[in-house]
């Protein structure tokens, strides 16, 4: 009779070796540290794919920008072939693997070609043949490189430790509160302020929104962490402009606050975010010298900015119009 055959269970005690792939870095730069007391592996190929992001403005190109410096500032006199150690006694070793070890099934020949994910590919399995002991496993955000990396018979995972797992539990800067007494509403409205205690269980975060509703009537306030209360807001208006409704009002209400540096606006196309951030800005126009406006500039089709034609301004207005209007 065939003898049953099963996979050893894994010790969770067990140091593992992570291979990254490029796409790792360029996802979060700061990857390296987030492997608790395992080891990490860069292969050489990782750092050529690199070399081509390090210059431009966009967020691959810092993100490869940062960890080329960290692995500099990281290694210090050492070589980047040897184990390093990181950083705190729960962190484990660094390396820059440099060879492609050419024992069991090779990449290339395997799929056809020598192109960069093949070369990663065949640096992770020669790792895992030159350390049988230990479990290595490629991670990387490219579902397709990790799929092949299991017809290998090669662990694989994505990187999620950066991965917003309930995007519902994310702060969205507002709440709505049912408030069982309606006197409470109205005192806010007669006084223009309130304990918070009289509505929240704890302290809100600093400049938290909050509706708040009754069976008869409702308001809108924020938390101001220097008196500690709920203060109600009235709708402003803003260089002409009204908003139309509660998110609206308070957006506007953070920039026109004088105490609150930088305000964040999140929201679907046609929601007014650019209009109530310029109104609020044309409003205080008085108590700035300059007031900037920034827009990204995203190539048309494979088209860089310096192909439309004219000078600076022609290029740029076409972009801009949406601000202008």
């Amino acid at each position: 009779m065939p003898r049953e055959t099963r996979e050893a269970p894994e010790n969770p005690k067990q140091k593992k070796t992570f291979v990254l792939d490029t796409s790792v870095i360029l996802y979060d730069w700061n990857a390296l540290h987030n492997f608790q007391e395992h080891d990490v592996a860069v292969p050489i190929t990782v750092l050529e794919e690199l070399d081509q992001f390090k210059k431009g403005n966009s967020v691959l190109n810092l993100q490869a920008r940062e960890f080329i410096r960290q692995l500099d500032k990281l290694s210090g006199k050492n070589m980047l072939d040897d184990w390093i150690p990181l950083d705190g006694p729960a962190r484990g070793r660094f390396r820059v693997i440099t060879e492609e070890n050419g024992h069991g099934p090779n990449a290339g020949e395997v799929f056809g070609s020598r192109k960069a994910d093949h070369r990663i590919l065949n640096t992770a399995l020669g790792l895992a043949a030159a350390e049988p002991q230990r479990r290595v496993i490629l991670v990387s955000k490219d579902i397709n490189l990790r799929l092949k990396a299991r017809a290998l018979n090669l662990p694989a995972e994505d990187y999620e430790t950066v991965k917003i797992k309930d995007v519902d539990q994310l702060y969205k800067g507002k709440r709505e509160i049912e408030v069982a007494d309606p006197g409470v509403i109205d005192r806010l409205y007669r006084d223009e302020h309130l304990p918070y205690e009289e509505v929240l269980t704890e302290r809100p975060p600093a400049n938290q929104y909050f509706i708040l509703r009754s069976s008869v009537n409702s308001a809108l306030a924020t938390y101001n962490p220097r008196s500690g209360r709920l203060e109600r807001i009235a709708k402003a208006v803003a260089y002409g402009v009204t908003p139309r409704n509660a998110e609206q009002t308070f957006a506007l209400h953070a920039v026109l606050n004088p105490e609150v540096l930088l305000v964040t606006i999140s929201g679907a196309a046609g929601t007014g975010k650019t209009l109530l951030a310029l109104a609020g800005a044309l409003e205080q126009r008085r108590q700035f010298r300059q007031i900037y406006l920034a827009r990204p500039i995203v190539p048309l089709s494979n088209k860089d900015i310096g192909y439309l034609p004219g000078d600076i301004h022609s290029k740029i207005n076409p972009y801009m119009q949406p601000l202008w209007d």
